[in-house]
């Protein structure tokens, strides 16, 4: 008993600092010249997810990509949700998507987070990401899709499954990436975080 409180303390404050590691000053974001140009990709239309968010983002995926992936489908195949986490996520677009190869990137700082969806919608291509969103007033741990980033005005657009386009400030992105945006995170999700069953700035690359 006394070794699973040790233990489970230890994860949640190895997760801390993990977490306040990732807060790097942004400044050199919005001044550096690498940056000036908007980035982005077109015509990726959202869907409103009836499944699951995981699903639903292979499925914008898939529909931009020219494919027929669809969160039915799926569903039908493993008779279960399989995207539950980070990791098998990236498996997922890696089983669907051969013709790709997808690399996860967790724990990130902003910076580094930032410029790896920056060269990713330079090269054309669309990035899947973890965050918080809300549904119903409520906090989710939740996927979507970053479509296009401006750094020079402060703004980034996700493709969110709830069913809608969302612009954000880059504060507001990173302060759900980082799960900053829950003022109160559950303990279970604190369990999930500290235990890697969760990431924070997490992105996933498609190349």
């Amino acid at each position: 008993m006394i070794f699973g409180v040790i233990v489970t303390v230890s994860a949640i404050a190895i997760m801390e600092d993990k977490t306040q590691k990732i807060n790097n000053n942004l400044s050199s974001v919005f001044t550096d010249e690498k940056y000036i140009k908007a980035v982005s990709v077109d015509d990726i239309q959202v869907i409103t997810q009836s499944i699951s968010c995981g699903y639903a983002t292979i499925e914008i995926f898939s529909s931009w990509n020219g494919g027929d992936i669809t969160e039915t489908a799926l569903f039908e195949e493993y008779g279960k949700v399989v995207t539950s986490t980070g990791k098998s996520f990236c498996e997922e677009m890696n089983k669907q998507f051969p013709e790709y190869s997808t690399t996860m990137y967790s724990y990130l700082p902003n910076t580094e987070l930032l410029d790896k969806v920056y060269i990713s919608l330079s090269k054309g291509m669309p990035v899947p990401f973890e965050w918080a969103a809300q549904y119903d007033n409520e906090w989710t741990l939740h996927y979507s899709l970053i479509t296009s980033l401006d750094l020079k005005n402060d703004n980034i657009t996700v493709l969110n499954p709830y069913g809608y386009i969302e612009e954000l400030t880059i504060k507001d992105f990173l302060n759900r990436t980082s799960f900053n945006a829950y003022e109160n995170l559950p303990f279970y999700l604190k369990l999930g975080f500290a235990f890697g069953l969760f990431e924070k700035n997490t992105i996933f690359i498609v190349e």
